[in-house]
């Protein structure tokens, strides 16, 4: 793997996964991304309960715009979303349920 983070080319998510948790280490950042990710968690809640896609929408709100914030202003980094979608997304939803558990902390 390449010395630099941005140019390792990861291959698969366990590889990606301390790469992620290296761009998440502002306990704000990492409060604005559990915010986010509780929020989809709930829209989809809502969209099933009330039978009403429309709350879907507000998906991209959630995940990406707390996420973004707490990397433009707080961790001062960019997003690996642009770069590796999947783990990234697979990667949020990990350090959600370890922030849940107690397994991570807010401030790591």
């Amino acid at each position: 793997m390449a010395s630099d983070p941005r140019a390792a080319r990861y291959t698969t998510l366990k590889e990606f996964f301390p790469f992620h948790l290296s761009e998440h280490r502002n306990a704000t950042s990492r409060i604005l991304h559990f915010i986010g990710t509780s929020l989809i968690a709930v829209w989809i809640v809502l969209a099933i309960v009330a039978r009403n896609a429309t709350w879907l929408r507000m998906i991209p709100v959630g995940g990406y715009g707390f996420a973004w914030v707490g990397h433009v202003f707080f961790e001062r980094n960019r997003p690996a979303t642009f770069q590796y979608p999947t783990y990234s997304l697979a990667s949020d939803f990990i350090l959600f349920w370890r922030l849940l558990t107690g397994r991570e902390r807010f401030r790591p």
